[in-house]
């Protein structure tokens, strides 16, 4: 299905009845790395999977969008699709994304889950990281892209354990077009610190990390946790960066819970 804003199209998948729950996916991938939510948890809840703007089959225009235009996107799609709360499922750069979309649009925010993501701004030599990698795609194109991103992405037991994941990822990021790529590094690199913003956000909380995700580690799961009021932290064992894919069924079992309080809660 898809949604026309501000003249960019968006792609999304939107299964089941019930509580809404909105799929933010990480760089530089796109909605399909949530099949295995979506599949589990639309027998209980609405499922929304968004390719955010210059991934999957979503426009990939070039130009120097911000992490609060994926924000804007993401409330153009409730908007279309008539939600007015949903809970935000955000992995590393959909977590960024939550922030952004937390930011102007709080009162949108039925829940929000942050798995393998930070709240800290990028250091001078993430920003660095990230302008070289955006010469290496523009320059060397989205295979060698892959070769840099595969060991940061997955924990060392999927890399060893599970290759139909690893091609999974490596074909997924070869077919992300260079512009998203380069759009997505631009607006990461340009985000906002969002430390002192944890301790506004008023809606119930899930911090999720991989226990072998070395990108964005334990540490940076445990400032999120302390800093918002009243949020859990839950650590997954066996799974890196992406932890929803290393770990699918755990994964879900903690979304799932989440969101049957959340759920209680609202009754």
């Amino acid at each position: 299905m898809f949604c026309d804003t501000k003249g960019i199209r968006l792609a999304y998948d939107d299964q089941g009845t019930g509580l809404p729950l909105v799929f933010l996916h990480a760089f530089p991938l796109n909605r399909s790395m949530w099949t295995p939510q979506t599949t589990a948890l639309s027998r209980r809840f609405r499922t929304i999977a968004v390719d955010l703007r210059g991934h999957g089959e979503s426009d990939a225009p070039l130009w120097a969008f911000s992490l609060e235009d994926y924000a804007d996107d993401v409330c153009a799609l409730l908007d279309h699709l008539v939600i007015p709360q949903a809970v935000l499922v955000g992995l590393s750069m959909g977590g960024y994304v939550g922030f952004a979309f937390s930011r102007k649009y709080g009162s949108r925010l039925k829940g929000l889950v942050l798995a393998d993501t930070r709240a800290q701004a990028d250091s001078p030599e993430g920003r660095t990281g990230r302008f070289n990698l955006a010469q290496t795609a523009y320059g060397k194109g989205t295979d060698a892209v892959a070769d840099i991103m595969l060991p940061k992405l997955l924990g060392p037991t999927s890399l060893t354990q599970k290759p139909e994941l690893v091609e999974y990822v490596r074909n997924t990021i070869h077919h992300t077009p260079v512009s998203g790529i380069l759009v997505d590094l631009m607006a990461m690199a340009n985000r906002p610190d969002s430390v002192a913003h944890l301790r506004t956000l008023a809606c119930p909380t899930l911090v999720v990390v991989g226990q072998e995700d070395h990108t964005t580690p334990l540490a940076d799961a445990q400032v999120m946790a302390t800093g918002i009021p009243g949020a859990r932290l839950a650590v997954i064992p066996a799974a890196g960066h992406l932890s929803n894919l290393e770990q699918p069924e755990v994964f879900n079992d903690l979304v799932r819970n989440f969101v049957e309080e959340l759920r209680a809660a609202g009754d």
